[in-house]
C-alpha cells in the first residue's frame, strides 16, 4: 500500500488535525500485511472512525477500490475536511462525515473497521469540556489535545467503542484498533471474548517512549 501525499495540508492545518506518525504508520503496515485477507473478505463497506489527515482511508480506499466503499467520520470538521482533500490529492474516492464514532452509521454494516483512538493516559480533567454524544465546535475544532489525550488508562473512546461494537461491525466485519501497552490490551481482549469477539495482537512495533499494537478483532462465528 502506498503512503498517501499529504504535502497538500500546511502546518496550519495540523494545528487542529492530528499529523500522521508512526501509530499512523504501523496503522498502515498492518493493513498492508492483511492485504490477503480483505481481499478474500471482499468488504463492501470500509470505514475509518477518527479519520484525521485521512492518509489512513485514504490509502485503503485505493487499495480496494474495486470492490469497497470507504467512509471516514470525525467529530472534527476541520479533520472531515482535511480527509476529504487528502483523498482528492491522492485520486480516492471516498466521504467524509461528521458524527462522534459510527454514529451516523447504520446498525451492523460496517466490514472494516479502522481506529487510531486518542490513546495516550492523561486525566480525565484534561477531557472535561470533551461532550463525545454532542459534537461541540468550542471543544473539538480548535483543541487537538481530543486527537491524542485518552482519559483514564487511555481509553475513555475506546471503551466506548468496545460497547458498541457489536452494533457496528457486520456478522462478517473486522476491527483493527491500535493501543499503546498502557491501554493494557490483555484486559481489553479479555472483555472482547466476553461479548463473543476474537481479538489478536495482530502487529507490534516499540517506538521511542511507547509500545504499540495493533489488535484484529472478529465475531467468534467468522473465519480469519
Amino acid at each position: 500500500m502506498e503512503t498517501p501525499y499529504t504535502d497538500h495540508l500546511s502546518p496550519e492545518d495540523f494545528e487542529h488535525v492530528y499529523e500522521p506518525a508512526e501509530d499512523s504508520f504501523l496503522l498502515l503496515d498492518a493493513l498492508e500485511k492483511d492485504l490477503e485477507y480483505l481481499d478474500r473478505l471482499q468488504p463492501r463497506l470500509c470505514v475509518e472512525m477518527g479519520s484525521g489527515s485521512g492518509v489512513i482511508i485514504t490509502a485503503l480506499a485505493k487499495k480496494l477500490a474495486g470492490f469497497s466503499m470507504c467512509l471516514a467520520t470525525d467529530i472534527n470538521p476541520k479533520a472531515c475536511n482535511a480527509t476529504r482533500r487528502t483523498a482528492t490529492r491522492n485520486g480516492a474516492r471516498l466521504d467524509s462525515i461528521r458524527c462522534s464514532l459510527a454514529d451516523a452509521l447504520r446498525p451492523r454494516s460496517v466490514d472494516v473497521l479502522l481506529f487510531n483512538p486518542p490513546y495516550v493516559v492523561t486525566s480525565d480533567e484534561e477531557l472535561q469540556t470533551q461532550q463525545f454524544d454532542s459534537p461541540s465546535e468550542s471543544s473539538t475544532d480548535r483543541n487537538l489535545v481530543f486527537s491524542w489525550a485518552g482519559g483514564q488508562n487511555g481509553r475513555r473512546v475506546t471503551d466506548i467503542l468496545l460497547k458498541q461494537l457489536d452494533d457496528i461491525i457486520s456478522p462478517r466485519g473486522v476491527l483493527y484498533l491500535l493501543l499503546l501497552r498502557e491501554n493494557k490490551p490483555e484486559e481489553i481482549i479479555k472483555y472482547l471474548e466476553g461479548l463473543q469477539f476474537r481479538a489478536v495482537k495482530f502487529m507490534e512495533r516499540r517506538i521511542p517512549g511507547e509500545q504499540l499494537c495493533i489488535l484484529k478483532v472478529t465475531r467468534c462465528s467468522a473465519s480469519s
